[in-house]
């Protein structure tokens, strides 16, 4: 007979043989097929299992739009002094940067995604039939974002042929956060282009620094990756 038995530990309800309980808190060896493991010890911490290696699939995501993706009838032309005027180009791209006023940052953008280029501050008509990609480029000042709603309608009415607008880039005009009568009213005009974005205050980019993608903050990188979707063919959500 073991020294232990007879021994008994007590409990507030019944006794139990010592050797009763520490049976209870030892696990049995368990056999899985031809394997034996050891059942874990819910009263022993044991070291967590590595998870396998999981591959992780990176997808560029394309917002669906948020506004309209193509002129429409019923919308009157904005003034003619208000209007943006047609320019003939020679090449194509795969992006055109339209800045819809003068300082807008639409050189800078033009640097930061290859295959693009710079409008400058008219619409690009461009040979062949596809008609051209273009982003409007505006400041957030009051100035810019009417430039940008001037630009959009003049788009949505039907005075620009060949063009397919891809959305409004809207460049912090100063570092911070907008007032609230601008950020309202930016707001109004995203909603009379397929989608917006915002890119702050670049500092680097205002001493004249030669914008670099790798540099940039995410929100450029996102308008980057988004164009990059925009632009494939057979990308989800496009017109996106």
């Amino acid at each position: 007979m073991s020294p232990s038995f007879g021994l008994t530990l007590s409990c507030r309800f019944h006794l139990l043989p010592l050797d009763s309980w520490c049976r209870k808190l030892r696990r049995p060896l368990s056999r899985e097929g031809d394997v034996v493991t050891e059942a874990k010890n819910p009263w022993l911490s044991h070291p967590a299992e590595p998870e396998p290696d999981t591959p992780v699939a990176i997808e560029e995501h394309v917002r669906p739009a948020t506004g309209p993706v193509a002129p429409q009838r019923g919308v009157p032309a904005p003034d003619r002094a208000d209007q943006l005027p047609l320019f003939d180009r020679r090449q194509n791209a795969d992006v055109w940067w339209l800045g819809v006023h003068g300082g807008a940052g639409e050189s800078s953008l033009s640097v930061v995604l290859p295959g693009s280029a710079a409008a400058d501050h008219g619409w690009p008509q461009t040979p062949g039939e596809q008609p051209a990609r273009v982003v409007l480029v505006a400041r957030s000042n009051m100035r810019g974002l009417r430039a940008a709603q001037a630009a959009a309608t003049q788009w949505a009415s039907g005075l620009v042929p060949g063009v397919d607008v891809l959305g409004l880039v809207i460049v912090a005009d100063a570092p911070g956060r907008l007032p609230r009568p601008l950020r309202d009213f930016a707001h109004l005009v995203g909603g009379g282009v397929p989608r917006t974005w915002t890119v702050p205050w670049i500092e680097s980019w205002r001493l004249g620094e030669p914008p670099a993608l790798s540099d940039a903050p995410r929100e450029v990188r996102r308008l980057v990756d988004e164009l990059h979707a925009l632009i494939r063919p057979g990308a989800d959500g496009t017109t996106n």
